[in-house]
């Protein structure tokens, strides 16, 4: 069988694209109130929990509790639309690129070796993180809750606007 034989048809690579990115918004979606607390907790350091009695269960049960209570269900999902915004074209350039790679390193005896699947791994990881960091940026500033960023276009304008004003 023939290289050719391996190379993804543009519906393929619309599936694996399709199926990535919806895999990645249902999956970002769940842990988002996770994902909250773990970047306050790297921005800010451990909070001071706010408790009238002792406190029930573990930092991160109690760091949710006083979100929920302080911003409500909004404060738990802070950040999702950027996230979700990048995680699109996030896993759909990351599955495209990849299959794309695995197609090209095929070898004659129709296995993929395992240093090739690194390699083909590695070239998408590095092609999703040079597409989509911007958006990372965004949606970290979105979820630290800096008072200019509170909504995604005026985060995004205010980035524009200071990443030209250092040039």
């Amino acid at each position: 069988m023939s290289a050719d034989s391996h190379a993804p048809s543009p519906r393929g690579l619309l599936c694996n694209a399709g199926a990535g990115a919806a895999a990645g918004v249902i999956a970002a979606t769940f842990v988002c109130p996770l994902d909250v607390i773990k970047t306050r907790f790297q921005v800010h350091g451990l909070p001071k929990l706010e408790t009238t009695g002792p406190v029930r269960g573990s930092l991160i049960v109690g760091s949710l509790e006083q979100i929920f209570q302080r911003e409500g269900l909004r404060g738990m999902y802070r950040g999702l639309s950027p996230t979700i915004l990048a995680l699109l074209p996030n896993w759909a350039v990351y599955f495209t690129i990849y299959e794309q790679f695995k197609s090209c390193l095929y070898s004659k005896d129709e296995h993929l070796s395992v240093g090739a699947n690194m390699i083909a791994a590695s070239g998408a990881g590095a092609a999703t993180t040079i597409f989509t960091n911007p958006l990372w940026v965004v949606k970290t500033r979105l979820q630290v809750r800096y008072p200019i960023f509170r909504v995604l276009s005026i985060c995004l304008y205010k980035m524009y606007c200071s990443w030209h004003a250092g040039q």
